[in-house]
């Protein structure tokens, strides 16, 4: 991606979760986490958007002077419709699918591990899946940050809306920072440059 395509317009980076403190330090909120992490640095605060069910936070990444413009956006609705939201804020924005950048759990990727793509399947999360819906293509950016799969045959989505472990809660915070610094990467360097930078990385 050139800079040139960079100065067309902004990004809508949107953390996939659930509403309420029921869910808020849940694996399937972590896409929130996230974006809570890149508000605190930047020292802003989430408003509430108009039209969508959302709050919002609009600013721009990366080094002083920085032309990648972002809207930042946390779902407050159900992660299962979360298209209405993430359709409505691309509207309001003139944000064409191939900008809007979803941050999500991904229980096939290994907890600690963060991989990036553009299109391609929802595996099964329902927020992408009506996403995908609502936009009317596969083809927008997706942050995938691993939150591993249940163990001992536990059911996917106790797994997915249970806080995290003891064990995992030790580098939960470098997790975040990581898939932080790829939402950052995607926009500012583009999606190749981003995934040869994060998908090279040994397991910690």
């Amino acid at each position: 991606m050139t800079v040139s395509d960079r100065r067309a317009g902004p990004y809508l980076v949107v953390g996939l979760g659930n509403p309420g403190a029921k869910y808020a330090a849940t694996r399937h909120n972590i896409g929130q986490m996230v974006l809570d992490h890149i508000a605190g640095a930047a020292g802003g605060r989430f408003a509430a958007a108009r039209r969508a069910q959302a709050v919002v936070l609009e600013g721009r990444l990366g080094a002083l002077g920085s032309d990648a413009r972002v809207i930042l956006a946390k779902t407050t609705t159900y992660m299962n419709v979360s298209g209405g939201p993430v359709k409505a804020l691309a509207a309001y924005y003139d944000v064409p699918p191939e900008r809007v950048v979803a941050v999500h759990d991904e229980v096939d990727i290994p907890f600690d591990a963060v991989r990036l793509k553009l299109g391609g399947g929802e595996g099964g999360h329902n927020g992408l899946r009506d996403i995908t819906r609502a936009l009317g293509t596969k083809d927008y950016l997706r942050v995938r940050v691993g939150v591993g799969r249940p163990v001992g045959g536990r059911d996917t989505a106790d797994h997915v809306l249970a806080p995290f472990s003891t064990t995992e809660r030790r580098s939960l915070d470098l997790l975040i920072s990581d898939a932080a610094d790829a939402v950052e990467s995607v926009v500012l360097e583009g999606l190749t440059a981003a995934q040869q930078r994060f998908h090279s990385r040994e397991a910690r």
